[in-house]
């Protein structure tokens, strides 16, 4: 999966999906991939109540997604998530926002 991350001026972090037909296939592995990245981003509250900033998250499947559990892309999508955090805490030692 790819994942695009833009801070927003909301409550609350939003979540897009897109599962193109060319990259995942049928609408039953669309839809799989879809369950999943949601799954992946429900199991990720506690992290993601931990960020400073509440961001969009947009990710895009692969085929590749189809043939893992959820536990893959959740660790994945972890690091992502850390990887945020550190950019936060760097901005705010620099002086940004």
């Amino acid at each position: 999966m790819s994942a695009f991350v833009y801070p927003n001026d909301l409550a609350c972090h939003r979540f897009g999906i897109t599962a193109s037909r060319k990259a995942t296939g049928h609408a039953v592995e669309r839809n799989r991939a879809k369950r999943l990245l949601r799954e992946m981003f429900r199991q990720s509250a506690a992290e993601l109540g931990a960020l400073g900033l509440q961001y969009d998250w947009v990710f895009n499947a692969r085929r590749t997604l189809l043939s893992v559990k959820v536990a893959a892309p959740l660790k994945e999508f972890q690091k992502i998530i850390a990887s945020v955090a550190r950019d936060e805490r760097d901005a705010l030692f620099k002086g940004g926002k």
